[in-house]
């Protein structure tokens, strides 16, 4: 479990390099200026700036139930496999999310990614109390 979780961190600081490398180059070249970025308002930036930041933040958002989960079930030192196996799952329709997200950006295949995490993550708690009870 510790592992798909640093899967996971390994994924959140990647998007978040793509994040801060666009706005660097936003800046660079001069598509947006540096001044945006005290409130994030103001101005019309490029989609690829929007699409990151967005992306970036979405790491915050859903994983947080993932990480909790996850520690719960290390913490209280319970091995099942099923729930193991929907960790890799969450790790890896969050990967293929960000990809899409970061790339050519279909709304379907982000929210079929999406669903298939929150699908593996709602099981994995679910599982967790089944364990627990």
């Amino acid at each position: 479990m510790i592992y798909a979780m640093f899967g996971m961190v390994l994924l959140t600081f990647a998007v978040g390099i793509v994040a801060v490398t666009t706005r660097v180059k936003s800046v660079k070249n001069g598509s947006v200026k540096i001044k945006y970025y005290r409130t994030m308002e103001g101005q019309d930036v490029p989609e690829k700036l929007t699409t990151s930041t967005r992306c970036f933040n979405n790491m915050f958002e859903v994983p947080v139930l993932f990480y909790v989960v996850s520690t719960l079930f290390v913490s209280l030192e319970i091995t099942n496999g099923l729930a193991l196996t929907l960790a890799w799952s969450f790790v890896t329709f969050r990967t293929l999310q960000a990809f899409v997200h970061l790339t050519y950006n279909n709304v379907l295949h982000r929210m079929l990614t999406f669903w298939g995490a929150v699908i593996s993550v709602l099981s994995m708690w679910v599982i967790l109390l089944i364990q627990i009870a």
